[in-house]
């Protein structure tokens, strides 16, 4: 199998190649196409790819690519985790919105929504590139944010499946609490991406959520940034993201206080880089845990292997909605358990969402809608639309003092804005 990675110059890159050699017999690969612009970054991980294969003893040809055209040729599937605009526009993307009272996250609420109008328009560039090279590739995204992304690619007709960390992250994490293997551990996880709750977590056929919560209830809250007594209360365990909402203020306050992750990610990146750099190291630096993306290889394995290989078993992806939330509508990318085989992803049955989880999601869901319309067609009455209808931001004053904040400081990625132009 050949697979092209599409931002393969990350710093995260390692992290995948260490799981494509640990887990080869689940997914044999005969080629690695890094594909990136940054020609220095793309040297150092590529040659840090290929002396982690070496050393596992994978047989796996690493090579690099400037361009998509070039990289994702006659691939079987197609990895996505770029980050357009770098760092530098996630710092911007995590300090604008709390400088206006706002949460700043990178794919969460303004930040989200500056970091879907870069992206957007470059993935569907890439997807096209993609469709005419290697037409039968699947596209597994894992560039955030992934649900708008996601809905971008389906919504254009491309083979595209989301994928997030999220839910194997629970799914080891709570395993290692009840002291079984993951694979026995399936997860009751439902909404949109970022935005979850596991309402079950099932043993062998068991749902011990109950007695998880009331043994480890206070370490799994320390996980989550949320205070024990609200998740015993709620019965369920929400993603670390529904910190956003349900402690807004408290993160803004946070965030005033520190600097921004990128920051300290854009230092991580540079020793890892030096790490790298070192033709002596080929196994995957401890410091690369502190860059995030937890389990992320695993993920990938797993659905590319079910896509390939037709193994038709359970994953939590990110896919159509096509009813599987009825107070949804059908075009909704929606993050839950999916049955994956050849021929993509089918959602399983979910159980009805409780009013005080489906009023965020469909809030959420109608924001993502908008934020999609702003990011195709640009202008910025379209962006202050958006954040109006974002939960953590919804005001008509802040709307409009956002939009024309997130407009400016993204001008160089948004071509719409170039001249100061709104299009109809």
């Amino acid at each position: 199998m050949k697979l092209a990675v599409v931002g393969g110059g990350s710093t995260y890159t390692p992290e995948l190649i260490d799981g494509f050699a640990r887990l080869r017999d689940e997914l044999p690969i005969s080629e690695i196409v890094l594909v990136d612009p940054d020609e220095r970054r793309l040297a150092l991980v590529s040659a840090m790819a290929s002396r982690m294969l070496r050393r596992a003893g994978h047989p796996a040809v690493v090579s690099t690519a400037a361009t998509v055209d070039q990289g994702a040729a006659g691939a079987q599937a197609v990895l996505l985790q770029l980050r357009v605009g770098g760092q530098a526009a996630r710092n911007v993307d995590e300090t604008l919105p709390p400088a206006c009272g706002c949460v700043g996250q990178e794919t969460t609420g303004a930040g989200g929504l500056a970091k879907a109008l870069r992206t957007v328009p470059v993935v569907l560039d890439i997807a096209e590139r993609v469709a005419k090279v290697a037409p039968d590739a699947w596209i597994v995204d894992f560039t955030n944010p992934v649900g708008i992304v996601t809905r971008a690619l389906l919504q254009a007709g491309h083979r595209a499946i989301g994928l997030c960390n999220v839910a194997i992250g629970f799914q080891r994490r709570f395993a290692a609490h009840l002291g079984v293997a993951p694979e026995r551990v399936s997860l009751g996880h439902v909404g949109l991406n970022h935005l979850t709750w596991e309402r079950s977590v099932h043993v062998d056929g068991r749902d011990v959520l109950p007695e998880l919560l009331a043994d480890h209830g206070e370490e799994i809250a320390a996980d989550i940034g949320l205070p024990a007594p609200l998740i015993r209360r709620l019965g369920v365990v929400p993603s670390y993201y529904l910190r956003y909402f349900y402690e807004h203020d408290a993160v803004v306050a946070e965030q005033l206080g520190k600097p921004s992750r990128a920051a300290e990610v854009a230092a991580l990146e540079e020793s890892l880089l030096r790490m790298y750099a070192d033709p002596a190291v080929d196994t995957k630096p401890e410091l690369l845990a502190s860059r995030g993306g937890a389990f992320y290889s695993e993920a990938a394995v797993a659905l590319i292997a079910s896509l390939a290989g037709d193994r038709g078993d359970v994953q939590v992806v990110n896919l159509r909605n096509d009813g599987t939330l009825p107070f949804l509508p059908d075009d909704a990318v929606i993050e839950v358990p999916a049955r994956v085989g050849s021929s993509g992803a089918t959602a399983l049955p979910v159980d009805p969402v409780e009013p005080l989880y489906a009023g965020l999601i469909a809030h959420v869901t109608a924001y993502e809608a908008l934020a999609l319309e702003a990011a195709l067609h640009g202008g910025a009455d379209r962006v202050a639309d958006a954040l109006l209808a974002h939960p953590l931001v919804g005001q008509a004053s802040l709307s409009a003092d956002l939009a024309a904040r997130l407009v400016t400081a993204n001008r160089a990625f948004l071509p719409w804005a170039g001249d100061g132009a709104v299009p109809a």
